[in-house]
């Protein structure tokens, strides 16, 4: 794609149009065809090239060797039809672009390094009639796809996972085979998000045909049966209304619970006469209840019939990636040992699904049975801070940068002083399994607000490392606590340690009191993750975090700032502008081999950080 000027100049001269690959229209005015297959060409299509053949129907460049993303100039091909890019090095997320040229019929991309997930968006291309994906590397869910004249489409051998769509169920098997995480029609059936209930026991064992030599029943037994089951089920109808006459006789006698609502500081409560204005109605009992602004039209049933995925086990509840069968994707919460009632359940939740922020997971929905509690979230296909942090570290692994920690530790601060003070509710649960990521690394919080529903005969925060001293002793969780969890939130982003790690003492010693014991040791060094240690002049940012941690973490809660002042302090930190939003590590080989550069003696003293 080499002198592409070039190339341009002369594919808009009239002679191109002799030239072998190249078709254009009856006047010879403009090209409409252009097929260059296996030619040779390598590297990257440079923008403003290929975009500016506008009347192109027809682009074929496979069994090449070019790779690299598609210029995103490609949207002017507006008259489109087919494009023909197989077996080729392209990369990049599915080329958005393509899904603005609606005249599309045959879209071929298979056999490149494509990654992502396949938009929705490409219900778009309304005259799709082929789309050929295989043997990429895309991931995710599989969008309901649902073009009209859609007759050729496979999407094998990449990373797809969930259900597949009903409306792509008619294609065959091989369409999605060699992806080992898809499952439904016409692959194996997908496991459902709850056990189907058992046979109902309503039906007569005489209603079913027994072996052919079975005898059957006279007229006589039959009469005396049919009579029996009548006379017993008018008995057990007159106790049953006997039952509910005492029971209602009894509910007018005794007094009515007064509801629950979280104040300021959660675990206490004050009484509210009235659930609030939009809230559950009696038609909506038992149902899967949604808070008004949401984005998602799903019922129960679809719930209950969607593949699920652990995502792992809290302290509150088990979380479960849920694929619903038009290819929705979110996280569903199942709670263990909640002790509130039906009422303060409700009041909660109604409560909790008011709070919007951009770093705070929104809660969407909620159900209520007996012996189920759903709460329904957006699903973050970024992971957690937990995962990114502290997963697969060693040989082979991508650091985590000094910036994106920065950009995390802001913005997971923001979140928790929206629920503070907008919200004025304490979020109880602080840890990095419960800080989500963004496409662009800023971060929300989840499981917030959860701590009344469970009493107080357990601590809220199960995870060692994380709780204030004041709540183990009292099962208690305050503005103040959050804040000593935050501060363990940022210990970690800086040591790369999880607070409960065993190599930070035999004697389980917690996250905070290593760090202090370092600092006072004057290893001041040794504290931050090996990790940051190739980032130039980011020592002094360190330090200034640390003394903003250490203040968080004062076992005296009236010696920790609020999330307010705490984000602020972050704010004022002195950085540094950076051109490009992170800094570049050291490619120095004559580094050490680890890779890092030690730090110098002329860093701030160890003593600053003491609290």
């Amino acid at each position: 794609m080499q002198c592409h000027d070039e190339l341009m100049d002369a594919l808009h001269s009239v002679s191109v149009c002799d030239w072998v690959g190249v078709v254009c229209d009856d006047n010879r005015s403009y090209v409409s065809t252009l097929r260059l297959p296996g030619v040779g060409l390598v590297g990257q299509i440079p923008p403003n090239t290929l975009g500016r053949i506008s009347q192109l129907r027809v682009l074929s460049l496979r069994s090449n060797r070019l790779s690299g993303e598609l210029p995103s100039d490609f949207s002017q091909l507006k008259l489109l039809r087919s494009l023909y890019l197989q077996h080729n090095l392209f990369s990049g997320e599915f080329p958005s672009s393509l899904t603005r040229l609606t005249r599309f019929t045959r879209l071929d991309l298979s056999f490149n390094n494509f990654t992502g997930d396949i938009p929705f968006s490409v219900n778009n291309l309304t005259h799709l009639t082929g789309l050929l994906l295989q043997n990429n590397q895309f991931s995710g869910n599989l969008p309901s796809i649902n073009p009209s004249g859609l007759v050729d489409f496979n999407v094998s051998n990449n990373n797809l996972n969930g259900s597949i769509p009903q409306t792509l169920s008619k294609f065959p098997a091989s369409s999605f085979a060699g992806n080992i995480n898809l499952c439904g029609p016409p692959l194996k059936p997908c496991n459902p998000f709850f056990p189907s209930p058992a046979p109902s026991p309503s039906l007569n064992p005489q209603d079913i045909k027994h072996k052919k030599s079975s005898k059957k029943l006279s007229k006589a037994p039959i009469i005396a049966i049919s009579v029996g089951s009548g006379i017993i089920l008018l008995l057990l109808l007159i106790l049953l209304l006997c039952i509910r006459k005492r029971q209602r006789r009894q509910a007018d006698k005794s007094p009515k619970p007064v509801p629950r609502t979280v104040t300021a500081e959660a675990g206490t409560s004050s009484s509210k006469e009235d659930i609030p204005s939009g809230s559950i109605t009696e038609s909506q009992r038992n149902k899967l209840v949604f808070f008004d602004g949401g984005i998602y039209s799903f019922d129960l049933e679809d719930l209950l019939r969607a593949s699920a995925e652990v995502l792992g086990k809290g302290s509150v509840g088990t979380s479960y990636k849920a694929i619903l069968e038009e290819g929705t994707t979110v996280v569903v919460k199942r709670l263990k040992d909640v002790v509130a009632t039906k009422k303060e359940f409700e009041l909660q939740m109604e409560f909790l699904g008011k709070i919007k922020h951009d770093n705070v997971v929104p809660l969407r929905a909620f159900y209520y049975a007996k012996d189920e509690k759903l709460l329904v979230y957006d699903f973050m296909p970024n992971g957690s801070l937990s995962a990114l942090l502290h997963g697969s570290r060693g040989s082979g692994r991508t650091p985590l940068e000094w910036d994106h920690r920065m950009k995390i530790a802001f913005s997971a601060g923001r979140g928790l002083a929206h629920l503070h003070v907008s919200g004025k509710i304490v979020h109880g649960n602080i840890k990095s399994s419960n800080v989500l990521l963004k496409s662009d690394l800023d971060a929300a919080v989840t499981d917030f607000g959860l701590n009344p529903l469970f009493g107080t005969s357990a601590p809220p925060n199960r995870v060692a490392g994380y709780r204030a001293p004041e709540v183990v002793e009292t099962c208690k969780v305050t503005f103040k606590s959050d804040v000593y969890s935050f501060g363990v939130l940022l210990l970690e982003l800086l040591t790369g340690k999880a607070p409960n790690q065993a190599s930070l003492g035999e004697e389980g010693i917690d996250l905070p009191r290593w760090v202090q014991s370092v600092v006072r040791e004057e290893w001041t060094a040794e504290v931050f993750d090996v990790e940051l240690m190739r980032y130039h002049n980011i020592e002094e940012e360190m330090v200034q975090l640390l003394q903003i941690a250490m203040a968080c973490v004062s076992t005296v809660p009236d010696q920790r700032p609020d999330i307010r002042e705490v984000v602020r302090m972050m704010e004022d930190m002195n950085r540094p502008d950076i051109d490009d939003g992170i800094r570049q590590s050291s490619d120095d080989p004559s580094k050490e081999s680890d890779g890092y550069t030690p730090p110098q003696e002329s860093r701030t003293p160890p003593a600053a950080v003491t609290p």
